[in-house]
């Protein structure tokens, strides 16, 4: 049995499950995760019997294409591809719908196409939690996507100049992974510069990155479809004692964080671990994010390592472990690796060394 083939039956199972005669599939990551198409604008009608893909004419190729093999019909609508799912609803009583995903305007597109007395029904987390599991092929291809990633972060450093500003640098990380064949990146790059690095989610703007100070890099590629994620840092100068102390904390979090992975762990007793570090260096109010997040067909998917996800990790699970610290007036430190759960424990697929950079 194909991969998509047995993708369309384990969601059939799901569906089961929950009573549902129909399932609808509007949100492109699961549209792509169960029939291949990988266009733009698509929606996917599951049924006990068949799977068909409604998109439009500028995929008529494309969509027979990547769907070949799967058992996945194509459908080209003329107009708007709701209207042309809801017509093939049929006599469909209880219908599966992404509740975590579609919007009220869709929904409410196909709750009035139905016949009366049926109803759309939520399908809660299904899909994504058969995602969270990667199969070989898709653990091959974000062990592709990190290699580009970290090839092109070396890549980028060996261009690096002083005086040059955030977006430069962030332009020339970008253009690496492109010429290293990533097909995008996964995210905006960030590269923040001293005081920018305190903010988790800097953007690249035109500080100049001269002088001394931290200058924090996250980045992401895509390849083959799936995302990898990784956060260094670099010292402009020589650091002082205050920031060697900062970059030490979170590394030693972050590598008590990958020790911690495992199947049967909870993705929240992970987070708990690398909290923990941080507490005991005084930083634990300083740190303001989650441990970490799963990847894949996107570059945040489930688990979230947080507080509150009591999810256990299985083998073959993909994740970050990014614990930071961000402290005004010094900067901010973020260290973060994909690795990938293992039967016995977790294996480490980012190859960059993770001291601290100095240039």
């Amino acid at each position: 049995m194909s991969t998509l083939k047995r993708r369309l039956k384990q969601l059939r199972e799901d569906m089961a499950a929950l009573e549902l005669d129909a399932a609808i599939v509007t949100a492109l990551p699961n549209v792509r995760y169960l029939s291949g198409f990988t266009g733009s604008n698509g929606s996917l009608l599951v049924t006990g019997r068949g799977a068909t893909l409604f998109t439009d004419p500028r995929y008529t190729l494309q969509a027979r294409t990547e769907t070949a093999g799967s058992g996945v019909r194509v459908v080209i609508a003329k107009g708007p591809i709701e209207p042309a799912l809801a017509g093939r609803l049929g006599k469909q009583k209880r219908v599966g719908f992404e509740n975590q995903r579609m919007s009220y305007r869709t929904w409410e597109h196909f709750e009035k196409a139905l016949p009366a007395g049926a109803a759309m029904k939520p399908l809660g987390a299904a899909l994504e939690t058969r995602r969270m599991v990667k199969s070989e092929e898709e653990t091959a291809a974000i062990r592709e996507s990190v290699n580009i990633n970290s090839q092109a972060f070396a890549a980028a450093l060996t261009r690096f100049r002083a005086g040059m500003t955030e977006n430069d640098f962030a332009a020339e990380i970008e253009y690496q992974m492109r010429l290293l064949g990533a097909e995008k990146p996964a995210f905006d790059t960030i590269v923040a510069f001293k005081k920018n690095s305190a903010l988790p989610h800097a953007r690249p703007g035109n500080t100049r990155l001269d002088g001394n100070g931290l200058l924090l890099v996250d980045m992401g590629t895509f390849r083959g479809g799936y995302a990898s994620d990784m956060t260094r840092c670099v010292h402009l100068g020589k650091p002082s004692a205050k920031t060697r102390k900062l970059y030490e904390a979170v590394l030693e979090a972050q590598l008590a964080g990958v020790d911690a992975v495992r199947p049967g762990v909870t993705a929240g007793s992970v987070d708990d671990v690398t909290r923990g570090v941080l507490r005991k260096h005084g930083l634990d109010k300083a740190f303001v994010h989650s441990t970490g997040h799963g990847l894949g067909l996107e570059i945040h998917e489930a688990p979230r390592l947080g507080k509150a996800d009591a999810t256990a990790l299985q083998a073959g699970m993909a994740i970050t472990i990014e614990p930071g610290a961000y402290v005004e007036g010094t900067g901010g430190v973020r260290i973060e690796d994909t690795v990938l759960t293992t039967p016995t424990g977790v294996s480490i697929l980012t190859p960059t060394a993770k001291e601290l950079v100095i240039l």
